[in-house]
């Protein structure tokens, strides 16, 4: 088992998966000052969902599977708000949460992880399912159509990963996705969740309502 360390964490009402990139706006002090302290050394901080509560002020519930990320780009403006793009580099479990002081902070430790060894297929079915519940949902919402191809610079491991940051799903379901190991077993449970999303926007589309994601 990989040995524990202390990583600075920064709980959000978001999942990131390796390989995916985000973009932040820091504004609370508390996360200001993690920015500063971070830049100075790896770059680098955890995040994980918040199952309840605010991002904002602190008291809330966090989930213990997450991603170790990495700062790619990083400006801040004279008001002191930062605005940065993270890319996540691997997952990460929290060992034990330490005290939020003088931001949250946790003893964790990086998941191992599995290679995909499955059939090309897989990639591309997932692609396929992805797509389609993308484009029925930008029939009648702001989820924009999926322009990506299967072979846009992707591994298979990161395309495992990439396609679960593109799937329009809830936060739930992409939690769910971040905590499956093997990578084939991902893609089946990626593509039930398209497949559950688009049977959904089909419904409401029909029904002239607009498709939501809970």
């Amino acid at each position: 088992m990989t040995d524990a360390y202390e990583l600075p964490m920064f709980p959000l009402s978001a999942v990131v998966f390796p390989h995916a990139q985000l973009a932040l706006n820091v504004f609370e002090p508390r996360y200001q000052q993690l920015l500063g302290d971070v830049q100075h050394h790896t770059r680098r901080f955890g995040i994980t969902l918040i199952a309840k509560g605010s991002e904002v002020g602190g008291g809330d519930e966090r989930v213990n599977i997450g991603t170790l990320v990495e700062i790619e780009y990083c400006t801040t403006s004279g008001d002191g708000r930062s605005t940065l793009i993270v890319r996540a580099v691997e997952r990460l479990e929290v060992q034990e949460w330490l005290e939020d002081a003088p931001y949250p902070r946790a003893m964790v430790r990086s998941l191992p992880q599995q290679h995909f060894t499955g059939a090309p297929d897989e990639l591309v079915q997932a692609l396929a399912e992805v797509r389609r519940a993308r484009a029925l949902l930008s029939e009648a919402s702001e989820v924009p159509a999926l322009c990506h191809a299967v072979d846009d610079g992707w591994t298979p491991d990161s395309a495992s990963w990439i396609l679960c940051a593109l799937a329009p799903i809830s936060l739930y379901d992409a939690q769910q996705l971040l905590e499956v190991d093997d990578p084939s077993v991902r893609l089946a449970h990626l593509r039930r969740h398209c497949r559950d999303v688009a049977e959904l926007a089909v419904g409401l589309l029909e029904a002239g309502d607009e498709p939501t994601l809970t």
